[in-house]
Order: C-alpha cells, then structure tokens, then sequence
C-alpha cells in the first residue's frame, strides 16, 4: 500500500481515503470543534497528502499511514485556526456597519400603531361633538386655545374645561377599546352552538351527548 500510493496510483489513494477519511474527520473535529471545519480539514489533509505523497516513508516502522495522516491533518487544522484568528482580527479592525432595522420590527410597529389608531378613533367616536371639535383642533391640528376659541366661537375657559375633558375620557376610551380589540383578536369566534364568550361548553348534537 505505501509503495502504492508513493506511485501516485489512484486506486491505492482511494482506498486510503475510504479507509480513514473518518478517522481524519473525528481528529479534525476534535481539534477544531466544528464539523464543518472537520469537513475542511477531511478535504484539505487528502490534497495535501496526495501532493506530498512521494515524501512518504517508504519504511513502515517509521510510521502508520494512519500517523502520517493525522500528522498532515493536525498541520491543516493548525493552518485553519490561523486563518480563522486572522480573519477574526480583520473583521474587528473593520469599521462597525450601520445597524439596519429589522423589518420584522418594523411590521410588528406598524401593526402596534395601526391597532392604536383605531382604538383612539373608536373612543373618540364615544365622545360627545364639543369634545370631538376641540380635541381635533388643539391636539391633531395644533392650535393654541385661542385659536381654538375662535374656530368654535367660545370662550378661551371653555376650550380648556373641554379639552381638559376630552383627553381624560379619551385616554379611559382608548385603553378599553385596546382591550376589547385584543380580546376580539385572540379569541376565536363562537362555534356553531356555542354561547359566545364560553370556549369551554358548548352545545353538542344530541347524538353526540354520552
């Protein structure tokens, strides 16, 4: 087998690799403690010990063609760490890139605000129309109460006891209107038979009743 593979015959090679390439792949993962390094160091330790095989020993006592293989694999993993460390430091000399959003954040925010949205739409529309007008003018249009005073033609007081008012019963509207939304989400609707609201009993078929 030695004076085989020293030949460079192929048949000789393939039968040293279909007997050992385990053995080279577990020193490799053992050295690297990555089995895709381990699958490197399979591939590399070959070539290697193809190129260099007419430097085999042609003395066997020096020795096994096992030895000399995971000598020649040991070297690659050795190569490979290096490699990995230098590649390691360039990245870390690397100015940092900038941070991209996560998209999936960004669709979960909008959906978060949508759902806010139409929870202050629908406790706004629980308000009464003074409290509507004044809230859209001060808050959604931004204008001072003055303004405001003058757009509903009333007193400056009375803009700020509405909107006083209005932000306080909107905050009370919109956080029950969040619930209800999130409620109404989560909860799947009633089955036929079903009393809405009870997802433990339901109403079954008489047949099915034992």
């Amino acid at each position: 087998m030695r004076a085989r593979i020293r030949a460079g015959d192929p048949v000789a090679f393939r039968e040293l690799f279909d007997g050992q390439a385990r053995l080279v792949y577990n020193h490799g993962y053992r050295l690297t403690g990555s089995w895709s390094a381990a699958e490197e160091v399979v591939s590399l330790t070959f070539l290697e010990a193809w190129r260099l095989r007419s430097r085999l020993d042609p003395d066997e006592e020096r020795g096994s063609l096992r030895s000399w293989l995971l000598g020649i694999a040991t070297n690659v993993a050795r190569n490979l760490r290096r490699a990995a460390r230098r590649h390691d430091q360039a990245l870390r000399r690397l100015p940092k890139p900038d941070v991209v959003p996560d998209p999936a954040t960004e669709v979960a925010d909008r959906v978060d605000d949508g759902e806010r949205v139409a929870a202050v739409f629908a406790a706004m529309a629980k308000l009464r129309r003074a409290e509507r007008e004044v809230l859209a003018l001060c808050v959604w249009s931004e204008l001072d109460y003055k303004e405001a005073a003058v757009a509903l033609d009333i007193p400056v007081g009375t803009v700020r006891s509405r909107l006083s008012r209005a932000r306080a019963k909107l905050a009370r509207l919109a956080v029950a209107e969040g619930r209800r939304a999130r409620r109404e989400t989560l909860e799947p609707p009633p089955r036929p038979g079903q009393i809405p609201g009870d997802r433990i009993c339901a109403v079954r078929p008489a047949q099915e009743i034992r």
